[in-house]
């Protein structure tokens, strides 16, 4: 199964998340939570955790929008092997940025260190716990008389932040240049108009009852409303003929 995570809050102070089969555009996962972006990994992972319980099975790959595209909940997908089709937090950062970013820089796993595109070494320095980045800082006497300095930081020297799950989040910048990534997010877009659907047809532009159980009840009762309409649209839909085998 190939998944969408969207959200959306229509005048409600509260975010409604769906997890959808992009074959059959079929609800199989609602999530309510307060109207604060951290909460939607939260509710994206319970989500995909009860589908697996649910079908004793993950899904094989999930597209969502770049809120989702954090170091953690891209870890988290990855040690599930479930295939993430989303960009990452700071892929619109590092287009729009023209100094050099870390992906112009190499690895050096024996000495724990990077090697600029001059050839300079960047050294550890420690985690940045706040931002949950391993800090690499070249110095001076290094940067200082490097010819492409100006196009690597507006510094004294280069500092690199480097996520701890930045394999995660590398993997999903490289998966975001595929095919099967465009594919992915066109498929997403079904969940896009399962919210017009929610406030345009079915009238839930703003919640009856407030408090978060309430809340959980008017939408799980709208994705079922949602659900049911496209079971009635599959079984009104006429049997195709079978064809005449010959010989």
């Amino acid at each position: 199964m190939c998944a969408s995570i969207w959200w959306t809050w229509p005048r409600l102070g509260y975010y409604d998340n769906y997890l959808v089969d992009n074959g059959s555009c079929v609800i199989v996962g609602v999530q309510a939570t307060a109207a604060r972006m951290s909460q939607e990994t939260v509710a994206a992972q319970e989500m995909i955790a009860r589908f697996a319980e649910w079908q004793g099975r993950e899904p094989a790959s999930v597209a969502a929008d770049a809120t989702y595209g954090n170091g953690e909940f891209l870890q988290w997908l990855r040690e599930r092997g479930i295939t993430p089709y989303m960009r990452t937090r700071d892929s619109a950062l590092r287009k729009n940025n023209p100094l050099y970013g870390p992906e112009r820089f190499t690895y050096l796993p024996a000495s724990n260190s990077y090697r600029c595109p001059a050839g300079g070494q960047l050294n550890y320095v420690g985690l940045n716990v706040r931002n949950r980045t391993h800090a690499y800082i070249g110095s001076r006497k290094r940067c200082g008389p490097c010819p492409q300095k100006a196009q690597c930081t507006s510094g004294q020297y280069k500092y690199l932040a480097i996520h701890v799950h930045e394999p995660a989040r590398q993997r999903a910048r490289d998966l975001a240049k595929t095919p099967a990534f465009a594919n992915a997010q066109r498929e997403g877009k079904k969940v896009e108009a399962l919210f017009a659907e929610l406030k345009n047809q079915i009238g839930l532009r703003r919640l009856r009852l407030r408090r978060m159980k309430f809340v959980r009840e008017q939408f799980f009762l709208a994705a079922a409303a949602q659900n049911i309409k496209r079971l009635v649209r599959f079984l009104s839909q006429a049997p195709r003929p079978m064809l005449a085998a010959t010989t």
